[in-house]
C-alpha cells in the first residue's frame, strides 16, 4: 500500500482529493495538513511512513515548492505530484527540477488524476527490482504522458453535455432516478444519457440498482452518492 500525504490548506479541495484517491486502488490516505510545517513534522516521522506527497503550491501561509528542496536536502526518498493551478514557465520548472513524479493543473479531469497515480504505481514497482533492464529505464524516463492525454472524456462524451448532466443530478437530492427520467429532464436522448450515467458510474459519483418488474425489462436506477457531492460540483464543470 503507498501511503499519501495531501498538503492543501483549502480544506474542501482536499477533501476532494482524498476522495480521488479513495477510487484508486493501491493508495491510501495517510493524513491531510494545511501548512509546510505540520507537512515537515509529518514527513520526519519515521512512523508516519509516506512515500508520495500530494502538494498545491498557493497556500495563504506557504508556498508549496519549498517543501520541495528541504525534502531534497534533507535525502528522504518521498515523492511529490503537484496539484495546482499554477501554470507558468518558472514554478514549473522548479517544480521539474526539484524530480516532482508529475504536475496536475487544477482544473483537470479524475482520469488525469488517476493516471498520474498509476503512472508513480508501475514506476515503484519497476524501482523495488534489485537490477533494471534497459527496458526498465526507459519506461521510467518515458512515463511522462503526452500533452493534455488525461483531459479528454471518454468518446462520445463532451464537458458541455456532462455539466448539464450532473447539474440535473445534484438537484434529486440524493433520490434515486432513472435514464428516461434524466433524458425527458434535459432533452437528450436515452442513449446518450446512458453513456453519461455509465461513466459516472465508472467513476465512483453514482450508484446503482437493477429494478426487475414483473414483465418488461429491468429498470436501472441510480443514485448521488452522498460522499461525491463535491467531486460532482467540481468535476462536472464544463472545460
Amino acid at each position: 500500500m503507498i501511503n499519501v500525504l495531501i498538503v492543501d490548506d483549502d480544506l474542501r479541495v482536499a477533501e476532494l482529493n482524498k476522495y480521488y484517491l479513495s477510487q484508486v486502488s493501491g493508495f491510501q490516505c495517510q493524513a491531510m495538513v494545511a501548512t509546510l510545517s505540520q507537512a515537515r513534522t509529518l514527513l520526519a516521522d519515521a512512523n508516519a511512513s509516506i512515500d508520495l506527497v500530494l502538494l498545491d503550491i498557493y497556500m495563504q501561509q506557504d508556498n508549496g515548492l519549498d517543501l520541495l528542496p528541504s525534502l531534497r536536502k534533507l535525502g528522504e526518498k518521498t515523492d511529490v505530484i503537484v496539484i495546482s493551478p499554477a501554470s507558468d514557465v518558472n514554478t514549473i520548472q522548479k517544480a521539474l527540477h526539484y524530480g516532482v513524479v508529475d504536475y496536475l493543473i487544477k482544473p483537470f479531469q479524475f482520469s488525469r488524476f488517476r493516471e498520474a497515480l498509476s503512472n508513480y504505481q508501475q514506476q515503484s514497482q519497476i524501482l523495488a527490482q534489485r537490477e533494471f533492464s534497459q527496458a526498465d529505464v526507459d519506461s521510467l524516463l518515458r512515463r511522462q504522458p503526452s500533452p493534455q492525454a488525461g483531459n479528454k472524456l471518454p468518446k462520445g462524451l463532451t464537458s458541455i453535455t456532462l455539466s448539464t448532466v450532473c447539474g440535473w443530478i445534484e438537484q434529486q437530492h440524493n433520490h434515486e432516478f432513472s435514464t428516461d427520467n434524466l433524458a425527458n429532464a434535459i432533452g437528450i436522448s436515452r442513449v446518450s444519457c446512458r453513456k453519461y450515467l455509465i461513466y459516472l458510474t465508472e467513476i465512483a459519483i453514482l450508484s446503482t440498482r437493477i429494478l426487475y418488474g414483473t414483465t418488461g425489462r429491468p429498470v436501472y436506477l441510480y443514485q448521488l452518492k452522498p460522499e461525491a457531492i463535491a467531486v460532482l460540483q467540481e468535476f462536472c464543470r464544463p472545460t
